[in-house]
């Protein structure tokens, strides 16, 4: 009896471990492995098709930034498809002539690419997010820009 126990103990881990193989999303990771979908666009925050860089000297940046209680980033542009996921805090996104958006902890976004926009944290506690930008080598990924209302446009 005690053999036959051992036997079906023996098979049950035999078949988890066969269960923890297969596929739990089209993504093809393992059951244990949880794949929680954070944005899925065509789109940019400006609404502009994404469109990806062609180059010969391709690269790939991660970047933390840390938006200080008051601070903005002044208004600038992205010249390479940058996607960013707030981490922490509250950050209101101005694109030039669209109406203000607010982005919390947890959600994701593409930002504009070549469209004036700037970050502001109207809140009480820092705004943490992270950008990934695929961009060209050896070339800046936020050029700055005049204020869209200063009488110089």
């Amino acid at each position: 009896m005690r053999g036959l126990l051992l036997l079906l103990a023996a098979a049950g881990l035999l078949a988890a471990d066969l269960n923890a193989k297969e596929p739990a999303t089209d993504e093809g990771y393992t059951k244990q492995i949880m794949v929680t979908p954070l944005l899925r666009t065509t789109k940019t925050a400006s609404g502009e098709p994404v469109a990806y860089p062609v180059t010969s000297s391709p690269e790939v940046t991660a970047v933390l930034v840390e938006i200080p209680p008051g601070a903005q980033t002044g208004w600038h542009q992205h010249p390479y498809p940058c996607y960013a996921y707030i981490l922490s805090g509250k950050l209101t996104l101005e694109v030039k002539g669209q109406k203000p958006r607010e982005l919390v902890a947890g959600e994701a976004l593409v930002e504009a690419v070549n469209a004036t926009h700037r970050g502001t944290n109207k809140g009480t506690e820092p705004v943490r997010l992270v950008m990934f930008v695929t961009e060209e080598e050896d070339k800046p990924f936020t050029v700055r820009v005049p204020d869209p209302a200063s009488k110089q446009n």
